[in-house]
């Protein structure tokens, strides 16, 4: 995959591909988290934090994906590269068929898309200040672009911690690894929508990653 970093061209061959759910710092976010889900059908989890693996060649920097079916859903997450020894921190979006995921979470992460941006920011200088980054994503229903979730990164399980849990280090090794990180509540429901709009924003360098993509369902054909 292709990234840039301060300006630099990265050329990174991602091995290893986790999404890490139920990853909310506050267990009364997390529980909320899991009645939105129980909602559309899916079982509570058996402990939290979890770590799926999917295949790598899911995450994607193309504005359009095809889903099957009509009842997929994105989610803003922080997104963690780790490559020749340095860890980055970007955006991508957990899209998931809630169908499948009434069955099986796990399954339900690998048969769609992971869409996320093309740019990465080092994680190092603002390890200490992460808490302060901000999360939204905006979807597109009915023409209208309407605001679907906001939070910041402080609602989320520390991101080092997440490494650990995940063994995103050992499992980089020499290897290009990533980890989808998480992320929190949606206002008004999780429901489909045509288009999916994310940004993650630094304020104290007033800076945003930013990614968009459109979602075409396929016909399900029995």
């Amino acid at each position: 995959m292709h990234f840039t970093c301060n300006g630099t061209p990265l050329k990174i061959d991602i091995a290893h591909c986790t999404v890490a759910g139920w990853t909310g710092r506050d267990r009364t976010a997390i529980d909320h988290h899991i009645e939105e889900l129980a909602a559309i059908g899916v079982t509570p989890p058996s402990a939290v934090p979890l770590y799926y693996r999917v295949s790598p060649d899911l995450l994607t920097q193309k504005a359009d994906i095809q889903v099957v079916g009509d009842n997929t859903s994105g989610e803003v997450e922080p997104l963690l590269v780790r490559n020749n020894g340095k860890t980055y921190i970007g955006l991508a979006s957990d899209h998931t068929d809630r169908t499948l995921e009434a069955h099986s979470v796990a399954h339900s992460k690998q048969v769609c898309a992971k869409p996320c941006a093309g740019e990465l920011w080092e994680f190092a200088p603002i390890a200490e200040r992460l808490d302060e980054l901000q999360l939204r994503s905006w979807i597109v229903e009915n023409g209208k672009k309407t605001l679907y979730q906001e939070g910041t990164l402080a609602s989320i399980r520390p991101l080092e911690e997440l490494i650990k849990g995940a063994g995103l280090l050992a499992a980089a090794g020499e290897q290009a690894a990533a980890m989808l990180c998480g992320t929190f509540g949606v206002q008004g429901g999780v429901r489909p929508a045509a288009e999916f709009h994310m940004e993650l924003h630094d304020p104290a360098a007033d800076r945003s990653i930013r990614h968009s993509y459109r979602i075409t369902p396929l016909p399900v054909v029995a």
